[in-house]
């Protein structure tokens, strides 16, 4: 029965929708937040007029879609911060975690956003597949040496996550992959959080940490290898994570996009990833997800 029949409701609801288009509620969510789907917001409810569904439909829901900015969102890596100014490829960035690059690009608001999220059984892909964006490939940019960063004062006192009880600690931000692996390492070996002394304020940055750590602010804090030797601070490995790039296809082919993917596979970049330390990339630009 079609939705424009007069035994039809004039409006369906959230999962209506998702139940029409054979995908979940959470897509619609999505679809909804980015514009991209014809709907009403009622009291704080999403409702959505069955005509101009069936139009939508009909004309293919890629008719009168905006390209996505060219902004890179998500969780900092200094190798593809490095690699965006030397490549001259022209993204704008906004670093804010792996949790915000995701909902941002969910909304259209970036074309690409780095994650590292720490799964059951892995980085990003589950993540990824579960709020399943439209036209989204997620692609392989490194793996990398993840762990704790050690402060002079604190050297060879500071073994494991065990030994932060009782310490200065710089937190990252909530919803940062960094935050997120941290919580979930420290639950595995046993430390109460209530146990650490968080400094004032979030680190929003792998450099954010250091700092803090190299002033003498926190004696500790979860980052990244390359990070620790650039500030020639103490680091105790924990685990190897995989960065990945969630791309929307049709920004796949924009000449920002196609830049930056060319500048990282010259030896330029591979002679940069090796000085920093703590990064492989033998399986850059490899898919690692793709949506319908």
């Amino acid at each position: 029965m079609s939705p424009t029949e007069t035994t039809s409701p004039p409006y369906l609801t959230t999962r209506e929708v998702a139940a029409l288009l054979r995908v979940k509620e959470r897509k619609v969510y999505d679809l909804a937040a980015a514009g991209e789907i014809p709907h009403r917001r009622i009291t704080g409810k999403l409702l959505f007029p069955a005509e101009a569904i069936t139009r939508w439909i009909e004309r293919g829901d890629d008719a009168g879609r905006r390209g996505q900015p060219a902004i890179l969102a998500g969780s900092h890596d200094p190798l593809l911060d490095w690699a965006v100014r030397e490549s001259g490829c022209g993204l704008a960035s906004f670093y804010d975690g792996s949790t915000d690059g995701l909902d941002r690009f969910a909304r259209g608001a970036a074309a690409l956003s780095g994650l590292h999220i720490p799964e059951e059984n892995g980085w990003n892909v589950a993540t990824v597949s579960e709020r399943a964006p439209r036209d989204a490939v997620l692609i392989a940019w490194a793996a990398r040496s993840q762990g704790l960063i050690v402060g002079p004062g604190a050297a060879g006192a500071i073994a494991g996550l065990a030994d932060l009880a009782g310490r200065r600690v710089v937190l990252r931000q909530p919803g940062a992959g960094a935050r997120l692996l941290f919580e979930r390492l420290a639950a595995g070996a046993g430390l109460d959080m209530a146990s650490i002394t968080p400094v004032p304020g979030a680190a929003r940055t792998e450099a954010d940490v250091a700092t803090a750590i190299a002033s003498g602010e926190a004696e500790a804090g979860i980052g990244l290898e390359s990070v620790a030797r650039q500030y020639r601070l103490g680091f105790v490995p924990l685990v190897v994570e995989r960065f990945d790039l969630l791309v929307d296809r049709r920004s796949w082919f924009t000449e920002p996009v196609q830049t930056l993917i060319a500048f990282a596979r010259t030896g330029a970049f591979r002679a940069r990833a090796e000085a920093l330390g703590g990064y492989d990339v033998s399986e850059i630009g490899a898919v690692r997800w793709l949506s319908d």
